[in-house]
């Protein structure tokens, strides 16, 4: 390490966005004082972090956590996994794989069931409906001849009560290939936050769930999923991504448990909600819960979930090879790391961060911290675990344990994705008030602060034009706008704060500028040097 390398802590507000609009828009209507100092005693400037900016495939599609903390952490755009499946798909290469068609061929071999598994929406988060519907019709056409489909319903980037749009369209293609003679049915189901899609080993009981409903057949039964979904509606309070688990059959019982000698492949593309269910289906040693029936199944991912891992085994498109993370980087320099965050995101700031890698690069020179996360709808406590993050980096601040530190605080997305406005104001609050913890402890200690968010979700809260509800603050909860529960296409903030002061210090006016750029930036601040093949700093000294 250099003598001069000065100290940098990072702060990822997860889901923090920018927009002028007051309009259902937690982060202007909350009040932070210390937002507003940093800005007037640092220096500032938006960033983009959704699209292109960030490796997806148009500059439509909104950002998400998983490709926001890999451009931080790598320091360069990589095509992302819903760029890399469409390209794969378009081109056929996704279909001229081993993987595929060694499934394609085992189940043609054993006259058995090839079943898709995961979320049916058009988010392009962890998932594409389209992915789904042309793996479907390419499995009839190579001769495949009974399909069941095990559908989790989003609700979270996408309208919260808007599973209709995607039943009826998945209707339209079962019903187009059943005309051609195959035989194509919904098998299973749920909400998203109720079954299978756990992360981080944070409720092992929804991955659970999900293996009775998909694999076992056990759970309500219902003669269609437009059924399931209609008897759910009765429930005014009840929205789709905490749907309860479904099954799909009629007297004689389920119509599509997962056997022996099936093909399942999970189709979301997005690895942190998709590991555990591979594990659960590949793992001959698995004990996070009973199986209670373990079939032997030819099992793929749409992508490699873990590549450190290696989970899953077998998968159909190939993940971004990132080299030469900030991590790594650091590692390699002798600089001392600290990661912190709640289990919701600490895969984020470690494995994503990390450049989708496992583990540490230099263990004596770097320290993960999981704070347990608790196991509760987050509008019930928008606090979360902000105040535990703070004082356990603030203690590693005072000691001098690190030359960089990174932690997330998960309070703005995780709120957000309920679409309760007035429990995402106090997230941002409780945000805005450890922020101010930190400024105080490093100006102490002469650390620089960063703060920055990985994308938008709690900026955005109501899913109407402002138009449409001029009046809308004086509006009872029941006459609002439909809530927002998705991520936003919002810039976010950047914030840098040097207790020696800004003077002579600022951001260039690239518009351009992205998530990306924050590594080379990071290793600016701190007086090491840049990475020619990262993004540029986007500091400026006169």
């Amino acid at each position: 390490m250099r003598r001069d390398t000065r100290k940098v802590l990072s702060v990822v507000m997860d889901g923090i966005g920018e927009r002028d609009s007051d309009f259902g828009n937690a982060v202007n209507l909350a009040n932070t004082p210390y937002m507003r100092y940093l800005k007037q005693n640092g220096i500032y400037r938006p960033i983009n972090a959704h699209g292109t900016f960030v490796g997806l495939p148009s500059d439509s599609d909104i950002g998400n956590s998983e490709v926001g903390h890999n451009a931080l952490g790598a320091g360069s755009v990589y095509d992302q996994g819903a760029k890399l499946v469409s390209n794969a798909i378009e081109s056929k290469s996704l279909f001229g794989g081993e993987t595929w068609n060694e499934i394609v061929q085992g189940c043609l071999k054993s006259n058995s069931t090839l079943h898709f598994l995961g979320l049916l929406s058009d988010g392009n988060v962890h998932s594409h409906e389209q992915h789904l519907y042309t793996m479907m019709r390419e499995a009839v056409k190579s001769g495949v001849k009974r399909i069941r489909i095990h559908a989790l319903i989003d609700g979270r980037d996408v309208g919260e009560k808007s599973a209709e749009i995607y039943v009826d369209r998945l209707d339209q293609v079962i019903s187009e290939l059943n005309m051609a003679g195959a035989d194509v049915k919904v098998a299973s189901g749920g909400g998203r936050m109720t079954l299978t899609m756990d992360r981080y080993e944070a409720d092992w009981s929804m991955v659970e769930r999900g293996w009775k409903h998909h694999v076992l057949g056990e759970g309500t039964l219902f003669p269609s999923l437009k059924e399931a979904i209609k008897f759910f509606r009765k429930d005014s309070t009840l929205i789709d991504q905490y749907l309860p688990g479904f099954v799909i059959g009629d007297e004689s019982g389920p119509c599509g448990k997962i056997g022996d000698g099936d093909g399942v492949i999970f189709f979301n593309f997005r690895g942190d909600r998709a590991i555990e269910i591979s594990l659960a289906f590949t793992d001959e040693k698995f004990d996070k819960f009973d199986r209670t029936f373990f079939p032997r199944v030819n099992n793929a991912g749409m992508m490699e979930y873990d590549g450190d891992l290696h989970i899953p085994s077998k998968f159909l498109v190939t993940p971004p090879n990132i080299k030469n993370p900030l991590g790594e980087v650091m590692a390699e320099r002798g600089l001392r790391q600290y990661a912190c965050s709640e289990t919701q995101k600490f895969g984020h700031v470690t494995y994503f961060w990390n450049g989708n890698k496992t583990g540490y690069f230099e263990k004596g020179l770097e320290e993960y911290l999981e704070i347990p996360s608790d196991v509760i709808e987050f509008d019930e406590k928008p606090w979360m675990k902000a105040y535990e993050i703070t004082e356990a980096t603030i203690d590693r601040v005072k000691t001098g344990s690190f030359d960089f530190g990174r932690i997330n605080y998960a309070n703005g997305d995780m709120v957000g994705h309920t679409g309760n406005l007035e429990a995402s104001i106090i997230a941002v609050e409780i945000v805005d008030q450890m922020l101010g913890k930190l400024i105080k402890v490093c100006e102490q200690t002469d650390t620089i602060l960063l703060v920055t968010a990985d994308h938008g979700n709690c900026d955005q809260m109501f899913d109407a034009k402002e138009e449409s509800y001029p009046d809308w603050k004086n509006l009872a909860f029941d006459k609002r706008p439909s809530p927002k529960t998705s991520h936003t296409l919002s810039q976010v903030p950047l914030y840098v704060l040097d207790p020696r002061g800004s003077k002579g210090l600022g951001f260039n006016d690239n518009p351009s500028a992205g998530l990306a750029n924050v590594a080379n930036t990071i290793l600016d601040l701190m007086g090491s040097e840049n990475v020619p093949q990262y993004e540029p700093s986007l500091i400026v000294r006169d």
